[in-house]
C-alpha cells in the first residue's frame, strides 16, 4: 500500500470514528507500529489531525478543506512538537541518582507538551522485560530505556526483548558502542571516563601523585570510572594500582567493613595522600572512620566524592564530581521527540554530557565552585 493511500484511510477513520487507537490502525492497515507514527507525524504536522496519548483525532477546527481550522492546528503542532505525545521511561532506582534525570525527562516532556510515564526496574535485569510490555501496553510513542548494565560486548543475545521493540528508543545513561548490536539506537549519557579523569587532574593540581580509587563493586558504571581514573594517572606519570572494590553496605556489611579498613590502612601508612570515592555514601562513611582514627580531612587526606548526591550536606562538604543528570533526562526527552518526529531523516546520536567538578572543603583547594 502506497504512503499517500494509507493515510488517507488513516485520515477517513478518524473523521468517521473520532478517536482512533494507534495499535488499532496497526492491525486494520496491518503495518507496523513504527509505520503508523510516522503518517501519523505527517498528518499532524499538516494540520489534519491531532494527536493525544497513545491515539489520534480530529483536528481542532478540521473541516477538510484545508481552511482556517487546518492553519491553526498545524500552529500549534508546531509550538508543541510533543503534543499528545506519551513518553515511556525504564530506570533502575527512584531513590538514587535517577530522581534528578526523571525531573529533567519530566521537565522536558510538559515543555514539549508530552506525558511521561514511569517503570523501574530496581536493577534487576528479569523484570525489565516486563516493565517495558506494561509501559508498551499503555500505548507509548516512545521509549527512553536505563537498563540495570551497562550495554557491552555482543549484548543482543542477553538482551533479545530490547532489539525486537518496535518503538522509536532513545537509551539513557547506557551507551552501547561498537559491537553492542545497540550502536544504532540513539543515547545520553554522562562520560563517567571523563568525570573520574577530571577528579584525578583536580588532585593532581593540589600536588597529589599517589590518588587512590575506592568503586562499588556492582554500580554499572564501575569500569568506566576506573578507566578514567588511570588514564588521569598515566597523565601525570603514575601507573594505577588496582582499585579498592566494596559491596553495597547493606548487602554485605562485613565484606564493606573490611574495604573500608584497607583504604583506612593505606591513608594512615601513607601510600595514598589523595582518594576518589564512587560513590557519596561511601566517601562519607570513609570520612567518618578516618576521623576516628585521627585522620584529618583535608589536612591528611584530600577526597573527591563520585557522583554529588550528598556530598555537599555533610560537616566537611564533599568535593564531588557531578554528573549532569537533570540535563540527561531533558536531552532524552527531546532527542526521542525527534527521532518520533522524523524516524529516518535524522542521523542517530550518541550525546555525551560531561560531568563537572563542584570544589568544596573535603580536597584542600583554597577556592570553592564549580569547574
Amino acid at each position: 500500500m502506497l504512503a499517500a493511500h494509507r493515510r488517507e484511510l488513516i485520515l477517513d477513520t478518524v473523521r468517521s470514528r473520532g478517536t482512533v487507537r494507534l495499535r488499532d490502525l496497526t492491525d486494520e492497515l496491518d503495518v507496523s507500529i513504527a509505520t503508523v507514527r510516522r503518517d501519523v507525524t505527517e498528518l499532524a504536522e499538516r494540520g489534519l489531525l491531532a494527536r493525544v496519548h497513545g491515539a489520534i483525532k480530529p483536528a481542532h477546527g478540521q473541516n477538510g478543506d484545508g481552511g482556517a481550522g487546518t492553519v491553526a492546528a498545524s500552529q500549534s503542532s508546531a509550538a508543541s512538537p510533543g503534543s499528545g505525545l506519551t513518553i515511556g521511561m525504564l530506570v533502575p532506582s527512584t531513590t538514587y541518582y535517577y530522581p534528578e534525570v526523571i525531573r529533567g525527562a519530566r521537565a522536558a516532556a510538559e515543555d514539549l507538551g508530552a506525558r511521561l510515564v514511569l517503570g523501574m526496574s530496581y536493577y534487576n535485569p528479569e523484570v525489565e522485560p516486563q516493565r517495558v510490555q506494561e509501559l508498551l501496553a499503555g500505548d507509548i510513542d516512545g521509549l527512553l530505556v536505563t537498563i540495570s548494565t551497562q550495554i557491552v560486548g555482543d549484548a543482543r543475545s542477553r538482551l533479545d526483548w530490547l532489539a525486537a521493540l518496535d518503538v522509536p528508543i532513545v537509551l539513557v545513561e547506557r551507551p552501547a558502542g561498537l559491537g553492542t548490536g545497540f550502536e544504532h539506537l540513539d543515547s545520553v549519557y554522562s562520560d563517567h571516563v571523563y568525570g573520574a579523569c577530571l577528579g584525578v587532574r583536580h588532585l593532581a593540581s593540589l600536588g597529589h601523585g599517589s590518588v587512590g580509587l575506592v568503586t562499588r563493586r556492582d554500580s554499572p558504571n564501575r569500569a568506566l570510572i576506573e578507566a578514567g581514573h588511570g588514564a588521569g594517572l598515566r597523565e601525570i606519570g603514575v601507573e594505577p594500582g588496582p582499585p579498592v572494590t566494596t559491596p553495597h553496605p547493606e548487602v554485605d556489611v562485613a565484606a564493606f567493613d573490611d574495604a573500608i579498613r584497607v583504604v583506612t590502612e593505606d591513608v594512615a601508612g601513607g601510600r595514598i595522600s589523595a582518594l576518589l570515592v564512587h560513590n557519596d555514601q561511601d566517601a562519607i562513611v570513609l570520612m567518618q572512620r578516618l576521623h576516628a582514627r585521627g585522620i584529618r580531612v583535608p589536612d591528611d587526606v584530600a577526597l573527591v566524592a563520585y557522583d554529588d548526591e550528598s556530598a555537599a550536606l555533610v560537616d566537611t562538604p564533599l568535593t564531588a564530581i557531578a554528573p549532569a543528570k537533570r540535563d540527561v533526562g531533558r536531552t532524552a526527552v527531546e532527542l526521542l521527540i525527534a527521532r518520533i518526529a522524523h524516524p529516518d531523516e535524522r542521523p542517530r546520536r550518541h550525546v555525551a554530557l560531561l560531568p563537572e567538578l563542584k570544589v568544596r572543603e573535603s580536597c584542600g583547594a583554597t577556592t570553592v565552585g564549580t569547574r
